[in-house]
């Protein structure tokens, strides 16, 4: 994976907090800084729009110190993120990803609307809460300034809030200014435009599917000039990324540590041999099992570059399926397989599927019953092959094929019948 990259990259891993994210350390800075000044009051309940983990540290700090907690997020944000709120105890309202921060339907909305409404309620808001940043800046940036010994030369973050790049980054740069700290954004979102033009550019703005960074505003948190480049990543790309991260290394990652290192090798050709880049891993990749780690999830989205059943079908598209009527002889099954060089013939009647002949099963029977080869196909044949679908992946099909049964059937999208054996299998994994 970064073994393609000139210089030494190295992960600040953040998954061992105990909520499984960096967003613990900010989450309980906030919590405190509020009891402090007195916005949080004994009893009161924690409202917050959230993309997960940020709700998961603020639940963890109300369990400890007697909160409620009520959290706006977005229907965009994986099932296990809702269901761990849940399980800690907080209220968790879905709301629309589709709509601008302004409508009353966002997250953002709501959870600004809830903070007014429920009594004794403090609104978090860690997009302009700037204890968020200044959490980092006391915390993760010595910490990575420590770990490395000073050594390190770029930092590389997937930012949404702004709090960990610029906290971080802030501390980075007053102990060496020649760090560069690179962001990295989604397409979809419009800091990046923002940061080289200062335009607020609305037409930067559309639904995209990476959790947890970018933004269609850009929130107080940020401070511009503590960032040195911004690049964006595709939601292809971190999603890919992320599962070569969990199984080249070894590390169980989520989405954003996908597209941080997936922008990081977009930018390998300003690196040189010297440099030590730490890269944030955000969170961990349980939060993303059900999506980046669905194999039919990143088929659907076209993020998985699988071969399936239909590219089996596709690559022999002007071969006919050879076939077999109920009525035949066993002689005319014989007679076929050995035309045709194949093993497998499902019987058909009307177009619909009756059973199947193989040449191991007619093997055994006519040793025993030599007189079967003049009877008909419906007496000997087998049950009928497995009936998969065509975007079916093509290492799947193990569960179907073995010892006993060498096919399965599939339809096209006219209703016609097609045939994929073992043979097709190891075709077409081979090439």
């Amino acid at each position: 994976m970064t073994r393609e990259l000139p210089c030494t990259v190295l992960a600040k891993v953040e998954f061992f907090n105990p909520g499984n994210s960096i967003k613990d350390r900010m989450a309980v800075r906030m919590v405190e800084e509020a009891e402090k000044d007195g916005r949080l009051k004994p009893g009161g309940t924690l409202v917050e729009g959230t993309s997960g983990n940020t709700g998961m540290g603020l639940a963890l700090a109300a369990i400890v110190k007697g909160y409620r907690c009520i959290f706006a997020t977005t229907d965009k944000q994986s099932k296990e993120k809702v269901d761990i709120l849940k399980a800690v105890g907080a209220e968790v309202i879905v709301c629309p990803t589709n709509v601008e921060p302004e409508d009353p339907r966002s997250y953002y909305s709501v959870a600004a609307r809830l903070a007014k409404e429920v009594p004794n309620a403090f609104y978090v808001n860690q997009y302009d809460n700037l204890a968020n940043r200044d959490a980092h800046y006391e915390q993760t940036g010595p910490e990575i300034w420590e770990q490395t010994e000073g050594k390190i030369t770029h930092l590389i973050v997937a930012t949404g809030t702004g709090g960990t790049v610029t906290g971080a980054g802030k501390y980075l740069k007053e102990k060496n200014p020649d760090i560069q700290v690179w962001a990295i954004d989604s397409y979809g979102s419009l800091l990046k435009k923002y940061h080289e033009t200062g335009e607020l550019d609305m037409s930067e703005v559309y639904p995209y599917i990476t959790e947890g960074i970018g933004e269609d505003f850009v929130p107080q948190n940020y401070d511009m000039s503590v960032i040195d480049k911004f690049e964006k990543v595709t939601d292809k790309d971190g999603a890919v990324m992320a599962r070569r991260i969990t199984k080249e290394e070894g590390i169980f990652v989520g989405y954003s540590a996908g597209s941080a290192v997936s922008g990081l090798v977009q930018l390998k050709h300003l690196l040189k041999p010297e440099d030590v880049v730490v890269v944030i891993f955000h969170d961990h990749g349980s939060r993303y099992v059900g999506k980046v780690y669905n194999d039919q999830w990143m088929m659907e989205r076209g993020f998985l570059d699988v071969k399936t059943v239909k590219d089996v079908v596709n690559g022999r598209r002007n071969v006919p399926l050879v076939t077999l009527n109920p009525d035949e002889k066993v002689s005319d099954a014989i007679g076929k397989m050995k035309k045709f060089d194949i093993e497998h013939i499902p019987v058909l009647q009307n177009n619909e599927v009756v059973g199947a002949i193989s040449e191991s099963g007619l093997f055994s029977r006519l040793i025993d019953q030599p007189e079967l080869k003049d009877a008909a196909v419906k007496q000997v044949m087998q049950a009928s092959f497995p009936v998969v679908g065509l975007e079916t992946p093509i290492d799947k099909l193990t569960i179907f094929i073995n010892k006993e049964n060498g096919a399965v059937l599939t339809k096209d999208e006219s209703g016609n019948h097609h045939i994929v054996t073992k043979y097709d299998i190891i075709q077409a994994l081979g090439k």
